[in-house]
């Protein structure tokens, strides 16, 4: 890791908005997973990318929560930023709420970590740039994902 091009979470954030339309819903009026999922993965690749200005790809979806339905009209905004560094991935926290378009009230409706790893012009993994947490909140999430990265790689080591 190069600290000189260390970066703070809100210097490669994402944020996106979609109206859920009808064709990415089911017979009940609410959000087919694999599309929210689809959305996900984009904004936190742009967050990845913006992170370490190279080329990435999706190395692992690591938590997936839905807690709330989306319905069709609603508006949804994703919001991307990277938790953490380690020498060439990167762990991407991703909030997915879901709002009225009338009355501007949001709720949580979708959380999500992703690992991205970036790649050089050879498509080999590739150093990225440090995180820098400033707030309490970046603080605590970069801390959490630190813990999420040890444990991964514990349970991988069991697995084999």
């Amino acid at each position: 890791m190069d600290n000189q091009k260390a970066k703070t979470p809100s210097q490669s954030s994402v944020e996106a908005r979609y109206v859920l339309m009808p064709d990415q819903a089911n017979p009940c009026g609410t959000a087919f997973g694999g599309a929210i999922v689809a959305w996900i993965d984009m904004v936190a690749a742009m967050a990845a990318q913006r992170h370490c200005g190279k080329e990435v790809v999706t190395a692992s979806i690591d938590s997936l929560n839905f807690r709330e339905p989306i319905h069709i009209g609603e508006h949804v905004v994703l919001k991307a930023s990277v938790n953490y560094a380690g020498r060439t991935s990167m762990e991407v926290g991703v909030q997915v709420s879901r709002e009225d378009p009338y009355t501007g009230r949001s709720t949580v409706a979708t959380t999500a970590h992703l690992t991205f790893v970036a790649l050089d012009e050879n498509k080999k993994p590739t150093p990225v740039p440090a995180i820098i947490a400033e707030t309490e909140d970046q603080k605590r999430r970069y801390s959490n994902a630190k813990m999420r990265v040890k444990n991964r790689k514990e349970l991988l080591r069991k697995m084999r």
